[in-house]
């Protein structure tokens, strides 16, 4: 009897509040986001930080406005979100209330690191460990809703997808930034890499014992080619800051062998790595992009600089541009982020298998 309705209840749950699912449209019951800006939704909105983005021109092509996303439209995990079929964007856990938890949270925060420290110089940030906790307090809330069963909350969990990308900050408020941090004149970079990789890990597996089975973790892209670390560090005879590629590139090349010892040593789990850097466009004007340097928006000079200026103006040619504000992209590039981490059209895109896949399992 008691299992008959704690099966009731996850029909219930899933399926009133995931109406697409009935039509076989949605194809998983929920989707959590953990990351940094390149994620973010809203929940830096109310920090005391000057990393947010809830102000014009933000947000100038997303039909509600200024909301938080680090772009000028939507960002990676609007677009995971409509490709797996949810009718609407997935909320952020600074505003999300009661049953709409069950489709999903996003905790991704600006300027949030690996690290605790990452990003401390531009004020509040929620970290990774941070994003955790708060994830830890939505699995606690979903249990009281479901009648106090942790067991049926995780059964719930374990059909959900997490999308997971973080270690931008670390680098760009971080070990870029020898002002600020000690990082780069205590470890070299590939030691640096290797502190980055082995505290991430820890963090997966936390993750893992909340619940969560079906993870993609997102690699980092060529940070050295951003118009912000351009600005600062300048280039020679490349068109990118070659140095700066070469130390993420450290981080990049141990997330596989980090997959794959997670799928070796937590049972009925799969992690999948996506490789922003395969993904990366290589022929942007195929796609209209032509300006691969200059930012859409007017940029801020405040400690912030590369951020866009608040009420700022913002360029009419945005869909021929690759970069929105000095770091992010904007939406063009973000939908082909995600399209190819959906649906992968290099064997080197993802490993060992796409979102597409994951939503299978």
């Amino acid at each position: 009897m008691a299992s008959g309705i704690i099966v009731w209840l996850l029909m219930m749950a899933t399926l009133k509040l995931n109406p697409l699912l009935v039509k076989g449209e949605q194809q998983v019951p929920c989707l959590f986001i953990m990351g940094d800006s390149t994620y973010d939704n809203g929940n830096n909105n109310n920090l005391l930080t000057a990393a947010k983005a809830n102000y014009p021109p933000y947000g100038i092509d997303f039909p509600d406005g200024p909301t938080g996303r680090f772009t000028n439209g939507r960002n990676i995990a609007d677009f995971i979100a409509e490709l797996l079929g949810f009718d609407k964007y997935i909320e952020p856990f600074a505003t999300v209330k009661g049953v709409e938890m069950f489709r999903g949270v996003n905790y991704a925060s600006g300027a949030a690191g690996i690290l605790d420290e990452s990003g401390i110089h531009l004020g509040d940030r929620i970290s990774l460990n941070r994003q955790l906790r708060n994830h830890k307090v939505t699995i606690s809330h979903m249990s009281t809703l479901l009648g106090n069963n942790m067991t049926l909350t995780k059964e719930y969990l374990s059909k959900c997808i997490y999308i997971v990308g973080m270690g931008n900050n670390d680098y760009i408020n971080n070990y870029l930034l020898p002002q600020f941090y000690p990082s780069s004149l205590l470890y070299k970079p590939e030691k640096y890499a290797t502190i980055l990789i082995q505290q991430y890990e820890k963090q997966l597996k936390t993750l893992y014992r909340y619940g969560a089975r079906k993870v993609a973790v997102f690699g980092l892209g060529g940070i050295g080619c951003i118009p912000a670390e351009l600005d600062l560090y300048g280039t020679k005879d490349s068109a990118c800051v070659d140095s700066i590629n070469k130390a993420v590139q450290y981080f990049d090349d141990k997330l596989i062998p980090m997959i794959d010892d997670l799928n070796s040593n937590l049972p009925n789990t799969e992690f999948i790595y996506v490789n922003s850097t395969s993904i990366e466009i290589r022929d942007p004007s195929s796609i209209g992009i032509t300006n691969l340097l200059a930012p859409c928006c007017q940029m801020s000079s405040t400690i912030a600089n590369g951020q866009c200026k608040y009420g700022g103006g913002a360029c009419s040619d945005r869909a021929s541009h690759y970069f929105w504000d000095g770091f992010h992209p904007t939406e063009i590039p973000n939908r082909v982020t995600a399209t190819r981490a959906y649906s992968a059209l290099l064997p080197t895109d993802v490993y060992p298998f796409d979102i597409s896949h994951l939503a299978l399992l």
